[in-house]
């Protein structure tokens, strides 16, 4: 066998041992739970909020677009602060206290 020949070999013996060995092994992180996705969804629209009246202000909008972008904005803010309050109301993990019958 040739040098190159081991050599590429080698190189497929590694890419393989990292593909199907090493992520199992990695820590990926906590899971998002509904609530911090939402969250994180918020901020989003908020920001998107802001820049869309920095670019009213800049002049790079009509005042038509900017209204129906407001106004779709808003109403996807309310859905999920609606959301965030419905989940923040009832608990996660609801368990069965002394008087619970199962």
């Amino acid at each position: 066998m040739t040098v190159a020949t081991l050599t590429c070999i080698m190189v497929t013996l590694c890419v393989l041992f990292y593909v199907f060995y090493l992520p199992g092994r990695m820590h990926l992180g906590p899971d998002k739970t509904r609530l911090a996705y939402l969250q994180e969804r918020k901020e989003a629209i908020y920001e998107n909020l802001r820049d869309l009246n920095f670019e009213l202000q800049a002049g790079k909008i009509p005042d038509t677009d900017y209204v129906s972008l407001k106004s779709s904005l808003e109403e996807e803010a309310a859905g999920v602060l609606a959301e965030m309050a419905r989940l923040e109301r009832t608990p996660a993990n609801p368990l069965p206290g002394k008087g619970a019958r199962v």
